[in-house]
């Protein structure tokens, strides 16, 4: 009886340890289901980008020619030139208000200043260098791109000699355009344009402010003393800017043939948001709150360019929610990165929200006038969002209810990336220089007339006319790109297909410097 009792708790024994066996194992599966789960949701804590690796050779090299292209773009006295054929330019523009306006950037292939588009170039090749110095140092590019920043930086310090004026055009395209010639053979007048407190221009104010206070970020270490130069800029301009509110556009109608602006709203929130970036003011992320519905445009997505900042601005303010999450004052930038969620839904090919504005070869096409400016600055915008989701340990995006991977907007960056460098039905890169096929007649009057050429305004049409390819190359020079047929017609002529522009250059530095190593976000621009 004692021995029937001793086995019956024996086997007592083992069963209360199978159930608590059982019970363990059903716990741990049911952890690892909810953590599964979790991941789908978009959470996760998978492994985090670390510092660059290995170098893909293809992006260094883009990398490095779409640097290049600064050099050529250059006015000024040139400083320790790398163009063979280029020399100093624009010496005295500026001297008819007694300033010095020689350095900054020719705009595209004509020998205009436009500060509205120069302005952009300079924050968007800030931001680069912000979010990817790290990847620019491992191939020796980034004391290139901060070198050609400041030489913009420069020449918009000199532009804005009290705090409600700005210098934003130097030159006459109508006295430019008509001639053919080098920059360093110009000997036409070279009229200036500026905004006041009396012809307000709030879009070029408001993006220059963008411009210097990026920039800022950007040499706070290296250069304390030019950092807080351009910050005190930077906050001027944008005072100047929301106070003195109107259109340079309808204001200065001079300048809507060329870089004519769509409305100064999204300049005022970019620009609020580079400030809050630069100076950690609440009162900058407050003016983002409070305007947005007013300007942001929410839940419409837009594509990213000189004229329209929202899309940028959209990502910009979200990496604040990726990164700063007990942020006092940030439950107001919900509906920015849900409308950059939009965005990167709009790009993914397989959302059910993608844009139809696509070639067959899958480049996103939007405009058949300068059409790659939307296919980098869609791409970089790409590759940006998903580093802030991979370094945030949020893997997966939600688009109308279907999930989609992070590194899949990495993805579509390499996809336009590899298109443009030729990957294409085209089989030509539109980078020139890069590859063995690109675009040798490119309108652009450096590149076309012989460094020893002498020319005067309309002799130099000889070598616009002529069958010869460009004597020069202007190496790195992104041109205007394909049409949506997926055609390109390589001649000079060709303005909308072959001109390259500082601005689409700017935006190929930061989608190349996304690409060339694996790359992760910094939690913080300071």
């Amino acid at each position: 009886m004692g021995e029937e009792k001793s086995k019956s708790r024996g086997w007592c024994g083992w069963f209360i340890a199978l159930i608590v066996l059982a019970a363990v194992i059903l716990a741990v599966v049911y952890m690892v289901k909810s953590k599964m789960k979790k991941s789908d949701d978009g959470d996760g804590d998978g492994p985090v980008p670390g510092p660059p690796g290995a170098i893909d050779k293809k992006y260094a090299d883009a990398l490095k020619l779409s640097l290049q292209f600064f050099d050529i773009q250059k006015s000024g006295k040139l400083v320790d030139n790398k163009i063979s054929w280029r020399g100093d330019s624009g010496l005295k523009d500026g001297s008819e208000a007694n300033l010095d306006l020689s350095k900054g950037l020719y705009d595209a292939g004509d020998h205009i200043k436009f500060g509205f588009p120069m302005a952009f170039t300079a924050t968007v090749l800030s931001w680069s260098i912000l979010e990817y110095g790290d990847q620019m140092d491992v191939v020796n590019q980034l004391d290139p791109a901060k070198e050609s920043l400041r030489w913009t930086t420069d020449y918009f310090i000199k532009a804005h000699p009290s705090d409600n004026v700005l210098y934003i055009q130097v030159g006459d395209p109508k006295v430019d355009h008509p001639c053919w010639e080098r920059p360093e053979a110009m000997k036409g007048k070279r009229p200036l344009i500026k905004i006041d407190a009396d012809t307000p221009g709030t879009e070029v104010a408001a993006e220059t402010a963008a411009a210097m206070a990026s920039a800022s970020l950007v040499f706070k270490d290296s250069d304390p003393q030019y950092s807080a130069t351009l910050l005190k800029h930077a906050k001027q301009l944008f005072d100047f800017a929301d106070t003195k509110r109107g259109s340079y556009s309808v204001n200065i109608p001079e300048v809507q043939d060329y870089y004519n602006s769509t409305g100064y709203g999204d300049e005022l929130l970019w620009a609020a948001s580079w400030l809050y970036h630069a100076t950690e003011d609440k009162t900058y992320l407050d003016y983002v709150t409070k305007h947005g519905n007013e300007f942001a445009s929410f839940g419409n997505p837009t594509w990213f360019s000189w004229d329209n900042k929202l899309a940028g601005t959209q990502v910009l303010l979200s990496r604040l929610l990726f990164f700063k999450k007990d942020l006092s004052g940030s439950k107001g930038l919900g509906s920015y990165r849900d409308t950059a969620k939009a965005v990167m839904c709009g790009l993914l090919p397989k959302s059910p929200t993608a844009t139809t504005s696509r070639s067959n070869g899958g480049l996103v096409l939007v405009s058949e006038w300068n059409a790659l400016q939307q296919s980098v600055s869609a791409a970089f915008l790409a590759s940006l969002f998903s580093d802030y989701m991979l370094t945030s340990r949020l893997h997966k995006i939600s688009c109308n209810g279907k999930i989609f991977k992070a590194t899949e907007l990495r993805d579509f960056a390499k996809s336009q990336a590899d298109y443009i460098l030729g990957k294409n039905p085209m089989g030509m890169s539109f980078v020139v220089g890069y590859g063995d096929k690109y675009p040798k007649y490119i309108h652009h009057r450096g590149a076309s007339i012989p460094a020893d050429a002498t020319t005067g305004c309309l002799d130099g049409f000889e070598y616009f006319n002529s069958t010869k390819p460009n004597p020069n190359i202007a190496y790195g020079a992104l041109v205007g790109g394909p049409f949506l047929n997926e055609t390109f017609r390589d001649a000079r002529d060709n303005v909308r297909q072959n001109e390259p522009t500082t601005y689409n250059n700017a935006l190929l530095v930061g989608l190349m410097s996304s690409l060339v190593t694996t790359s992760s976000a910094l939690q913080s621009l300071k």
